[in-house]
C-alpha cells in the first residue's frame, strides 16, 4: 500500500465531519500532532444539527449500524465507545408497511426475525430467511476487510483469493437476483434489497456485493445514540480533544500552500496560517478538488446518487409508531427508475419514516414526538432544479402519504419543524444537491472510486463518503482510517478482524 513518503509528524485535517473525525483520532493514536480546520462551529459535516423551539433534529444520517466501528475509533486513542457514548439497541430494526395493508417487524435477533417471516409469510420462507443470513454473513466476512476496508493502489488489488471466493458466493451476480434465490415472498424481497438506494443504484442493477449493507442492518443491528445522532461526532470530537487533537471551528480554508507538490501550510479566510507535513481534506469531493487545484485522475464524468426530501415534522405524542419505518408503495421497479433514470419524482412514492422520539423522548417538548420522513427524489442532474418553489406543495403531499399509511391525523395534527431539498443541500456545497455523494456503480466502486491519493501532490489525502470505501456512518468512519494509514502507513499489527454480530434484544 503507497502511503506519503517523509516527514508527516504534524497534520492538518479539513474538514470534522465523520470521516475527518475519525482520521484525528486514529493520526493522534499514532503519535501526530494533529490540527481539525472545521468552517462550522459543531463538529459533524454531514451529520448535522438543528434545535428548533425545543425539537432537537438530526438532519444527516439516521441510523447507526456496525458499532464496533465506532469503538475501534474510539480505541486509536486509548478511548471506548461505553465512556462516550450510550448505544440504545433499536428493537425492531425496522417496521416494514406495505401497500396491500400488511406488516412485518424487521429484526436483527434471528430467533425473533424467523417468528416475524413465519407470521407474515408464512412457514415455507423461513427456510429461505435462514440460508439468506448465513449468505449474508458469509459475504460479508469475506467482503468487509479484503474489499470495504481496504485501500487499493490499482484494480490489481483486486485479484486476491478472496476475489475467487467472493466470486464463487455471487457477489458479481444481480442483487435482486440473489435474494429472489432465497425468497420467493416479492415484499419480503424488498426488506434486503431497499438498502440498495443508499448506493444510489437500483436492485436490479445493483451487484450483489452491495448485500453487505443489508447484513450490516438485518444482521448486525440498528442503534440509537441517546441525544440523538450528533451525539456520535460529539463524542468522537471530544475524545480527541481529550488526546490532544486541536480544533479550530468556525474556520474556512482559503488555501494551500505549497512548494512544488508539496502542501507546506493551510491558510484559512481568517488568516490563519497552519504549517503542515501532511494534510487531509475530509470534505465534499469537488472543494477537495479545489483546494488542492487539481482534477481526479479520471476524466469521465461523476454520477451522483439520488437526492432526497427530508421532513422533520413534529407531533402529538400519541402514534406508536416503532422507531424505524419503511413505507413502501405499492410501485418497486419503476421507483427505481424514476429517481435515477428519467429525473421524476416517485409517482409511488417508498418512504423511511422514522421517529427518534421512540427510543429518546427528549429530542421533542414534553407531550410531543419528533418525526422525520424521507423520500427519495432524483438529484439536480436530472431532476426538478427549483426546489424552492415546489417545497411547501410536496411537503404537504408527503404529509398526506403519512397519514394514509401510517399515521392517523397526520395532516391535522403535525406541524412542520424543519425541511430540506435538493435545493439546500447544494447550498451546503454538495454534489448535485444529494446528501448521498456518488452512487455506487461498478465504476465508482473500489478502486474504481475517486482515489484517497490524489494526484498532483506528495503529502495530501481525502477523505469522506466521496472517496473510498462510500456513503454511510461505517464507511464514512473506515474512510479517515483509510486516510491514516495513506499518511502513516498501516500500523504493524493493526486489528482487522471482522466482527460478525449477533444482537439480542
Amino acid at each position: 500500500m503507497r502511503a506519503i513518503a517523509g516527514k508527516t509528524d504534524d497534520v492538518v485535517v479539513i474538514g470534522a465531519g465523520l470521516a475527518g473525525l475519525a482520521a484525528a483520532l486514529h493520526l493522534a493514536g499514532r503519535g501526530r500532532t494533529v490540527t481539525v480546520v472545521e468552517r462550522e462551529t459543531v463538529p459533524g459535516g454531514r451529520a448535522g444539527r438543528r434545535d428548533v423551539a425545543g425539537y432537537r433534529l438530526d438532519t444527516g444520517p439516521s441510523v447507526l449500524t456496525m458499532p464496533d466501528i465506532v469503538a475501534e475509533t474510539l480505541g486509536a486513542v486509548g478511548d471506548s465507545l461505553d465512556a462516550r457514548l450510550e448505544l440504545l439497541p433499536v428493537v425492531p430494526a425496522y417496521r416494514a408497511h406495505f401497500a396491500d395493508g400488511s406488516g412485518l417487524d424487521i429484526h436483527s435477533d434471528a430467533a425473533a426475525m424467523e417468528e416475524s417471516v413465519a407470521a407474515f409469510a408464512g412457514p415455507g420462507q423461513v427456510e429461505g430467511y435462514r440460508r439468506l443470513r448465513a449468505w449474508l454473513s458469509e459475504l460479508y466476512r469475506v467482503e468487509f476487510d479484503r474489499f470495504v476496508a481496504a485501500n487499493f493502489d490499482s484494480p490489481l488489488s483486486l485479484l486476491t483469493p478472496a476475489l475467487a471466493r467472493l466470486i464463487a458466493l455471487g457477489g458479481f451476480r444481480r442483487l435482486d437476483r440473489a435474494v429472489e434465490s432465497f425468497l420467493t415472498d416479492e415484499r419480503l424481497r424488498r426488506v434486503f434489497t431497499f438498502q440498495s438506494l443508499y448506493a444510489g443504484v437500483a436492485p436490479q442493477r445493483a451487484l450483489a456485493l452491495y448485500a453487505v449493507i443489508s447484513y450490516m442492518d438485518t444482521v448486525g443491528g440498528v442503534y440509537f445514540p441517546r441525544g440523538g445522532m450528533r451525539a456520535l461526532p460529539d463524542a468522537l470530537a471530544a475524545s480527541a480533544a481529550d488526546a490532544g487533537v486541536s480544533f479550530c471551528y468556525g474556520e474556512t480554508v482559503e488555501e494551500l500552500e505549497r512548494r512544488g507538490s508539496t502542501i507546506t501550510a493551510v491558510r484559512t479566510e481568517s488568516g490563519r496560517r497552519i504549517p503542515c507535513d501532511a494534510v487531509v481534506v475530509a470534505t465534499e469531493l469537488p472543494t477537495a478538488y479545489a483546494l488542492l487545484d487539481r482534477a481526479p485522475r479520471r476524466p469521465m464524468t461523476w454520477r451522483p446518487a439520488p437526492s432526497a426530501v427530508v421532513m422533520h415534522v413534529g407531533f402529538p405524542a400519541t402514534a406508536p409508531t416503532a422507531h424505524h419505518n419503511l413505507v413502501f408503495g405499492a410501485a418497486w421497479k419503476q421507483t427505481f427508475d424514476e429517481l435515477i433514470h428519467t429525473g421524476k419524482r416517485m409517482t409511488d412514492p417508498s418512504l423511511l419514516v422514522t421517529r427518534p422520539t421512540a427510543t429518546d423522548p427528549t429530542l421533542a417538548p414534553p407531550g410531543r414526538d419528533l418525526f422525520t420522513v424521507l423520500a427519495p427524489v432524483p438529484n439536480l442532474q436530472h431532476g426538478d432544479p427549483d426546489w424552492d418553489r415546489h417545497a411547501a406543495a410536496y411537503s404537504a403531499e408527503l404529509t398526506a402519504r403519512v397519514q394514509d399509511r401510517l399515521v392517523p391525523s397526520f395532516v391535522a395534527d403535525s406541524h412542520l419543524v424543519h425541511l430540506d431539498t435538493p435545493a439546500d443541500w447544494a447550498r451546503q456545497g454538495l454534489l448535485a444537491g444529494t446528501p448521498f455523494s456518488l452512487a455506487h456503480t461498478f465504476a465508482q466502486t473500489g478502486p474504481f472510486r475517486p482515489s484517497n491519493l490524489p494526484r498532483g501532490t506528495s503529502n495530501a489525502v481525502l477523505a469522506g463518503c466521496g472517496t473510498v470505501p462510500g456513503v454511510g456512518v461505517p464507511t464514512a468512519l473506515l474512510s479517515g482510517r483509510l486516510a491514516a494509514d495513506r499518511v502513516t502507513g498501516a500500523p504493524a499489527g493493526a486489528r482487522r478482524s471482522v466482527i460478525v454480530q449477533e444482537v439480542r434484544p
